[in-house]
């Protein structure tokens, strides 16, 4: 099987690399950084730290679906939403 991406210079705007379920914390980091989290179980405000400035930042309410979220943290207080995927 041939990598079309191997090698290639991916940025924020390129396709995923990874998926993994998102287990939100108040302490720990995510495993990787992610640039997209999807809402898979229910809607709601995702509170995250932002991956290049640290800031913490909490959303308005979200529907189910994809989102671009540049975090390293998806925090367990303030998050509502649920079913959370991180892509990488």
């Amino acid at each position: 099987m041939s990598d079309k991406f191997k090698g290639a210079n991916i940025d924020l705007t390129g396709p995923a690399l990874s998926a993994f379920a998102v287990t939100k914390s108040d302490t720990a980091d995510l495993p990787v950084v992610i640039r997209a989290l999807t809402i898979g179980g229910g809607g709601g405000v995702v509170k995250y730290t932002h991956a290049r400035t640290g800031a913490i930042c909490t959303t308005g309410p979200l529907p189910i679906g994809q989102h671009s979220i540049w975090a390293r943290r998806i925090w367990d207080t303030g998050t509502t939403a649920t079913g959370l995927t991180g892509w990488e």
